[in-house]
């Protein structure tokens, strides 16, 4: 049990940074490059979560879990984000963010223009990062931390 509890803890701080990040250390900084870093930051506090609530609704016996990560992914949307009342808004921003990251991993080029980061794809399709994006971003990442924390709580 003990596990979740560190998992969860372990999100808050990376989301806690992520926050001073966005609130602090960016507009000191102005660097748009810091935002893909953020946006990386969020990505696994929300992944952490996801593993949490997934591993323990497995330890109940409520889910089965697969070796492939799609498949555990498509458990945690259609079986366990109802039970934790994460919208059907909050899991399109965190398929959002997800292909976000995954956007900017396989970026052959990113520029930074008119305050904005630009990932182009291979095929050179823009994806364009804001701040005001990761923001909602890191909003829709604390909420699920703070639903799912909730959930825990109630039951230890």
């Amino acid at each position: 049990m003990e596990k979740f509890v560190e998992n969860l803890i372990e999100a808050e701080k990376i989301l806690q940074t992520a926050d001073h990040m966005v609130y602090v250390t960016f507009p000191l900084i102005k660097d748009k490059r810091l935002l893909l870093k953020i946006l990386q930051e969020i990505k696994r506090a929300v992944a952490i979560c996801i593993n949490s609530i997934l591993q323990y609704e497995y330890l109940f016996k409520r889910i089965n879990l697969y070796k492939e990560p799609k498949a555990n992914f498509r458990i945690f949307l259609e079986k366990c984000a109802p039970i934790y009342s994460i919208t059907k808004e909050e899991v399109a921003l965190i398929l959002e963010l997800f292909d976000f990251v995954e956007k900017h991993k396989e970026s052959p080029f990113e520029f930074i223009k008119d305050g904005k980061v630009v990932i182009l794809s291979n095929g050179l399709k823009p994806r364009i990062l804001t701040l005001e994006k990761t923001k909602e971003f890191l909003l829709t990442a604390k909420n699920i931390l703070k639903k799912t924390k909730e959930i825990f709580l109630k039951k230890f």
